[in-house]
């Protein structure tokens, strides 16, 4: 892999895992990017702000600006109109996206739509104020479906397992914006411009990182430092696969030299 290119990196489970980074993961970006190659970091987990997001992956080595990350709550955003009002049963990453988009948040009554994404807080409180907006005439947009969020522990109860509990209070279905649904797409299309077409989405999990690949029609590299331990087949085949991030950037980089850099040999 010679020509530079974009590679899309989910964080969760690629990354890291939690607070923990995953170990030879901050030195691939670092050769991915002396090697000429753009990174961008994709995430369904909406609770962080991507502040934050870039300043964990500078301490870890891996120099990050925030147009650098996309995010599920960037992506539920975006269906929602500036001006409309959210009742956020979510993290801070969702009201900041929600703000950067002109929507007015509540925490309870009746609003144009209910927004829940992952995050350490959600209670009964914040569940019956999801449902009541919801029963009175809100929309469910949930920032991803996601089962599961992994850490260095293993998985626990991710976004989708709280977006489930208010859609089966509310009995309604949600409209879900992160991987692999086409809001997240049509963000990713956007920040990736130009390079739409050159790009190669590398992510721990068939369902969501496979799926996205595929609806972006981009190859699809699947690590297995997440959630998935081990290979697929069938439809959730990848066209890579790699037992972490390190050891897919080595196989593909081989013996390449940093950009503006001649070999020796």
């Amino acid at each position: 892999m010679n020509r530079p290119m974009t590679w899309i990196l989910d964080l969760d489970g690629v990354v890291w895992l939690s607070d923990d980074p995953i170990p030879g993961s901050a030195e691939a970006v670092v050769r991915l990017r002396e090697a000429g190659h753009r990174v961008l970091f994709l995430t369904n987990n909406s609770g962080p702000k991507v502040g934050y997001l870039a300043e964990k992956l500078s301490a870890m080595g891996v120099p990050a600006e925030p147009d650098d990350i996309v995010t599920s709550a960037q992506a539920a955003a975006s269906l929602l109109e500036p001006g409309s009002t959210a009742l956020v049963c979510a993290g801070e990453g969702v009201e900041e996206a929600l703000e950067a988009r002109g929507v007015t948040t509540v925490e309870s009554g009746d609003a144009d739509a209910v927004v829940v994404g992952f995050h350490r807080h959600f209670d009964y409180d914040r569940l019956n104020a999801a449902f009541t907006a919801v029963h009175h005439g809100a929309r469910l947009i949930g920032t991803n479906d996601d089962a599961t969020y992994p850490t260095p522990d293993g998985p626990v109860p991710g976004g989708g397992a709280l977006l489930a509990a208010v859609a089966t209070a509310a009995g309604v279905k949600p409209e879900v914006a992160g991987k692999p649904h086409d809001a997240m797409a049509a963000v990713l299309r956007d920040r990736l411009g130009e390079d739409a077409g050159s790009a190669l989405l590398v992510g721990d999990r068939p369902s969501t990182d496979g799926l996205m690949a595929r609806r972006l029609e981009l190859p699809f590299a699947l690590v297995l430092s997440g959630v998935t331990d081990d290979e697929p087949t069938g439809d959730d085949a990848a066209d890579k696969v790699a037992p972490d991030l390190a050891t897919l950037v080595d196989r593909e980089l081989g013996g390449q030299e940093p950009a503006g850099q001649e070999s020796a040999h």
